[in-house]
């Protein structure tokens, strides 16, 4: 199955960071989160991906490019013709088809423009910022239960702030960043069939608006309501908050690490 990833936009709330790379490639724990992002379907046997370049994707090209060639343990020899010798390899067995979409084409128009190299199949989707610990295959057991189109993968945030209990007037304790207890997000993560892309018209196109709106209006549209961890990279707070996870050994979107 393959698995399409949105890493075009230009991630402008982490300028910090996305003034030279972009948003896919600003690193938690010394890898880029889409690296994390292709780790969690691994874990789970899908290793064919994807990936719609846009905004400076000559970097994710680069990062690829090395990735097999510099990974693992290294022998240079540099008297002779071939000097590097490759030991034994660590990485991950993936096909990664990197596709540029264009620089300014809208989430709808990149998943569009990928439709040659996702075949005439069920496919997964999701952004390239985005990780949690969902279990891909109830996700897709989900999708072919119900027989239409389009699974979205419905999650809970984290609340932006932290908050008290309390006993009377007494603080009790203190939550830094509770789960929200109500209302759903679209947490990306979805299982299409090819029928979808017939739902978007162009490159101008939000696929979380007028595709995703259309679906529902015609019944074929199912949320997967994933009540585990679930943690996107909108902003340097976000990333700086991942990081401490990381770093701290809390990692539950890691399942590849335990």
């Amino acid at each position: 199955m393959k698995i399409a990833i949105l890493a075009g936009g230009k991630g402008t709330r982490l300028a910090e960071e996305t003034v030279v790379r972009p948003k896919p490639m600003v690193e938690i724990g010394g890898k880029p989160i889409l690296w994390h992002i292709m780790k969690i379907y691994s874990h789970y046997g899908y290793n064919d991906f994807a990936v719609a370049l846009g905004y400076k994707g000559d970097y994710i090209k680069r990062y690829f490019a090395e990735y097999g060639a510099l990974s693992g343990d290294l022998t240079v020899r540099l008297g002779e013709k071939n000097p590097v010798q490759r030991h034994e390899q660590d990485h991950a067995p993936w096909n990664v088809d990197l596709i540029e979409t264009g620089d300014e084409t809208l989430t709808g128009g990149r998943v569009k423009r990928l439709k040659p190299h996702l075949g005439n199949e069920t496919f997964m989707l999701t952004w390239g910022d985005g990780v949690a610990d969902v279990d891909l295959d109830a996700l897709l057991a989900f999708h072919r239960s119900h027989g239409k189109l389009a699974t979205i993968t419905a999650v809970r945030p984290p609340a932006r702030y932290g908050h008290m209990r309390f006993d009377g007037d007494q603080v009790t304790a203190f939550e830094e960043k509770p789960q929200t207890a109500e209302g759903w997000i679209n947490g990306a993560f979805f299982v299409l069939e090819p029928q979808v892309l017939d739902y978007i018209a162009g490159d101008d196109v939000m696929f979380e608006h007028a595709p995703l709106e259309n679906l529902a209006a015609d019944g074929q549209l199912m949320a997967y309501r994933h009540t585990g961890f679930w943690a996107a990279m909108d902003t340097l707070r976000d990333k700086h908050v991942l990081q401490k996870m990381w770093d701290q050994g809390n990692r539950p979107w890691a399942k590849w690490d335990v």
